[in-house]
Order: structure tokens, then sequence, then C-alpha cells
């Protein structure tokens, strides 16, 4: 499991890729956690890689501000997963 943070003028948006069912039910359950607790709310979507790798994609629009910064930063801290340039 690894990650990709990326944040420009409009957008910020995390991509968090895992293997296998068990992997992603983890995965997508935390976020779900997580990003229940806050008000602002992103836009979220899955793309298949390969037979068995996704990727899960958080996205925040400009508005939502520093605490973006916050939410990313407990998903991968729960998560336990390292950061990909």
């Amino acid at each position: 499991m690894d990650a990709q943070v990326r944040s420009e003028e409009k957008f910020s948006k995390i991509s968090i890729s895992y293997e296998g069912k068990e992997e992603g039910k983890y995965v997508c359950s935390t976020i779900d956690k997580i990003t229940s607790k806050y008000k602002i709310k992103p836009e979220q979507y899955t793309c298949n890689i390969s037979k068995d790798k996704n990727v899960v994609v958080i996205e925040y629009d400009n508005d939502a501000g520093r605490e973006v910064g916050k939410i990313f930063e407990e998903i991968i801290k729960t998560l336990n997963i390292k950061i990909c340039n």
C-alpha cells in the first residue's frame, strides 16, 4: 500500500493504491470513518490499475482550506502507508 499526495491551486488530492479485496475494504472503511468526522466532503472514486491492484482517489476543491492537510495526515497515519513522489 502506498499513497501520492498532490496539491495545486484549485484542488488537493490523495491517491492510495491497494491490493486485493481485503486490503480494499480496510482502506475504504478507514477513509469513510475519517472523512465522515469533517464537515467538508470530498469527491472520491476508485480506479483499477491491474487485475489485483486498485487506487482510491480522494479529492477536495480549493474551498476546503487547510483542514484537508489534517485529513490526509490522519488517513496516512491510520493506514500506516508511505508517500511516493
